[in-house]
């Protein structure tokens, strides 16, 4: 028999459920920055290549394909955020996963380009873009965990 806590909810450590929210959320957001890359490059009328999603040295400000990047970094995050909000629901794991994805992204960015990123505009838009997924992933969960419990529908007899 188990014994009942105080605790508000009941955790439990599950690693298959932490693995597969941590790939659910990575492909979702790596899927949705290189369809928002695909969008910004048909825009602009640049080739679609991983460079921009991986390469550090493409995130700059002096013309239309960099700035269309850093658009789509940013969109990304709002999307990230959401993304959160779905696949985790928890405001405590948000930082988690946010960071867990701009890990493994920097990772990726290492392991693509064979140098540790070292360009103040890349570190500059990756800071940035995990707030903006870890700050709106824990506003938007906090707003679902603080909604009112209705018990007008629980019906007790007395």
């Amino acid at each position: 028999m188990k014994k009942l806590t105080g605790s508000f909810r009941f955790t439990q450590w599950d690693p298959c459920l932490i693995v597969s929210q941590i790939v659910a959320v990575q492909s979702l957001l790596y899927l949705s920055l290189c369809l928002l890359v695909a969008i910004m490059q048909d825009l602009t009328g640049s080739t679609r290549t991983l460079d921009h999603i991986f390469e550090y040295h493409e995130l700059h400000v002096r013309d239309g394909e960099g700035r269309s990047v850093i658009a789509a970094f940013v969109l990304n995050a709002m999307i990230g955020a959401v993304a959160l909000w779905c696949l985790v629901g928890r405001t405590k794991l948000c930082l988690d996963f946010s960071c867990t994805y701009y890990g493994i992204h920097l990772l990726a960015c290492w392991l693509y380009n064979g140098a540790f990123p070292t360009t103040l505009s890349w570190w500059a838009l990756n800071v940035a873009c995990a707030a903006v997924t870890c700050v709106g992933g824990e506003f938007l969960c906090l707003r679902t965990e603080l909604q009112a419990i209705p018990l007008s529908m629980a019906k007790v007899d007395l």
